[in-house]
């Protein structure tokens, strides 16, 4: 174990210093290390510090490796501490920090001014509100809530995930002075939609920086106030991407995914470079509205930014984009060239060759998948659901459904029993697609009852198609399909008596008809996007 040496002093360190600037990932860090060791520093107690400060904080991915040389430390001083806790903060692994410092009061460590700061912004991250709530007692026990880095953070801290009376109870006047206060409580309150108090607060600033702009741009564009976000964007006295993001992504969640588009050019007109959250709003966009041609040029622009070996989420996104515009083809060009895939990867592929006809392709791939021993979800059955009811495969549908259910433990969901009833209706087999709604663990839903409503109607089965449009007036009895695909089994069937009756009861439910529109299209549509109306999400 390495103990620490009060008097400790090396003759070289000018010679370790030029080593640190060396060292830029992994395998120079630990190349670095091994010569410490042969050379005779691995005792070295100042040496070990910059070893552990340079893998916890200066090169990105090495934190793991600053955990393994800490350990081995007996005697670490509150800098250590602190560096570990600090860079664990900041890593993908924030529960390490809380970690770090409960095992440094078990070892009876002091606890300073940075100590604590470092804690809160990962209690912050968790959004572990009562263990940040006990960090904010140990402050005050110990005498910190004077001192600014600390009161800052834990008005951070408050605004974000705590208490925002506390937070404003923080805000007093020496913490008005400072811009970074005022941006965390701004903030706060924006994010818990007080839009109001937040705009009150950003009014009142007396130095507004680029976050503080921001934060209230952001605000307004995730409530969907995007005009009052463009104002703001234009009196802006400076842009970064994170602005032009925010604007971006607040014009997608509101639909408005042409003027999203014209954002992004407006931005690159302006000479400001795009980031992967831009081009994930984008990606977005297009998927949206279904404009494979913009969705092709994002790709390329992608490509031009060096991300040939993109990132998964990228990746998924641009799949999801291409299936959604109708090009599988260069869905699967995109997973294919994916050097690092995850379950969603598969997903997408797998329901967008489902979606667009590729049933076989569709079931080989999931086989594939399973071939990797890739761990399905509940998604991936879904897919695989729709291209067994498309390519009428009933025993297949059949066997994947317990597949899912007695191998990989996973409930089924309305939309799985929503495809069962699909396969069932398309293959005719209407008497038992009714015994299973009758038996789902769940209640059906409309759109279950819908789509028998839509097989009882190709295949021409009046009684079933009664009992379900029963059923459907009994949830709903204003949407005039669910008569008009009544009306059609009678037509079919040159039950004109039937057809009589169905209109009168629409007379007396006030429901008009709507023109227009195939109803099997319309079945077929409202199933499709029941079942595939999520977006990939970020992981």
């Amino acid at each position: 174990m390495i103990r620490k040496r009060p008097n400790d002093r090396s003759t070289n360190r000018q010679q370790r210093s030029s080593l640190w600037q060396k060292c830029t990932n992994l395998r120079a860090l630990k190349q670095v290390h091994a010569s410490m060791v042969v050379n005779g520093f691995n005792s070295n107690y100042s040496a070990i510090r910059e070893l552990i400060f340079c893998s916890a904080m200066a090169i990105s991915g090495t934190i793991d490796y600053a955990h393994q040389v800490f350990d081995h430390v007996s005697e670490p001083d509150n800098f250590l501490w602190n560096t570990m806790i600090r860079g664990s903060a900041q890593s993908q692994s924030p529960l390490n920090a809380v970690l770090l410092y409960t095992r440094m009061e078990n070892r009876h460590a002091r606890p300073d001014g940075f100590t604590f700061p470092f804690v809160l912004k990962a209690c912050t991250k968790l959004s572990w509100v009562k263990m940040g709530m006990g960090i904010h007692g140990k402050v005050v026990r110990f005498g910190f809530e004077s001192n600014t880095f600390v009161r800052n953070t834990l008005i951070y801290f408050h605004a974000n995930c705590g208490d925002l009376r506390i937070a404003s109870a923080l805000f007093d006047d020496s913490a008005k002075r400072d811009v970074v206060p005022w941006s965390a409580l701004t903030a706060g309150y924006a994010r818990r939609g007080k839009l109001d108090v937040a705009r009150r607060l950003f009014d009142e600033m007396p130095v507004k920086d680029l976050v503080s702009w921001n934060v209230m741009i952001t605000g307004y564009a995730k409530q969907g106030e995007m005009e009052s976000a463009r104002k703001l964007l234009d009196e802006v006295p400076k842009r970064d991407v994170v602005t032009w993001n925010a604007m971006i992504a607040g014009y997608v969640l509101c639909g408005s995914n042409e003027q999203a588009l014209q954002m992004f050019e407006e931005m690159r007109s302006l000479g400001e470079k795009p980031d992967e959250v831009t081009m994930l709003s984008l990606l977005s966009a297009c998927a949206d509205i279904g404009d494979l041609d913009v969705g092709q040029k994002i790709h390329s622009a992608l490509l031009e930014m060096g991300s040939g070996d993109m990132s998964i989420i990228l990746g998924n996104a641009l799949i999801d984009m291409y299936s959604k515009c109708g090009s599988i083809e260069g869905a699967l060009e995109v997973f294919r060239r994916m050097r690092d895939k995850d379950v969603s990867s598969w997903n997408s592929v797998i329901g967008g060759l489902a979606f667009h006809g590729h049933s076989e392709e569709s079931v080989n791939l999931f086989k594939e998948m399973r071939r990797l021993r890739v761990r399905p979800n509940e998604i991936t059955f879904v897919g695989v659901l729709v291209a067994c009811s498309h390519a009428g495969k009933v025993e297949e549908g059949r066997g994947y459904f317990n597949l899912m259910r007695n191998v990989y433990r996973i409930e089924p969901n309305i939309k799985h029993y929503g495809c069962m009833v699909d396969l069932l209706g398309r293959a005719g087999i209407l008497n038992e697609a009714f015994e299973f709604i009758e038996k789902m663990e769940i209640a059906p839903n409309a759109i279950v009852w819908r789509t028998l409503l839509g097989a009882c109607r190709v295949h021409g089965n009046v009684e079933l198609g009664r009992s379900a449009n029963e059923r459907l007036l009994e949830m709903r009895r204003d949407e005039s399909g669910d008569f008009v695909l009544l009306s059609n089994i009678y037509a079919s069937r040159g039950e004109w008596q039937g057809v009589e009756e169905v209109r009168k009861l629409m007379d007396d439910s006030g429901v008009k008809k709507e023109a227009g529109c195939s109803l099997v299209e319309a079945d077929n549509s409202a199933l499709m996007h029941f079942l595939f109306d999520s977006k990939p999400k970020s992981r």
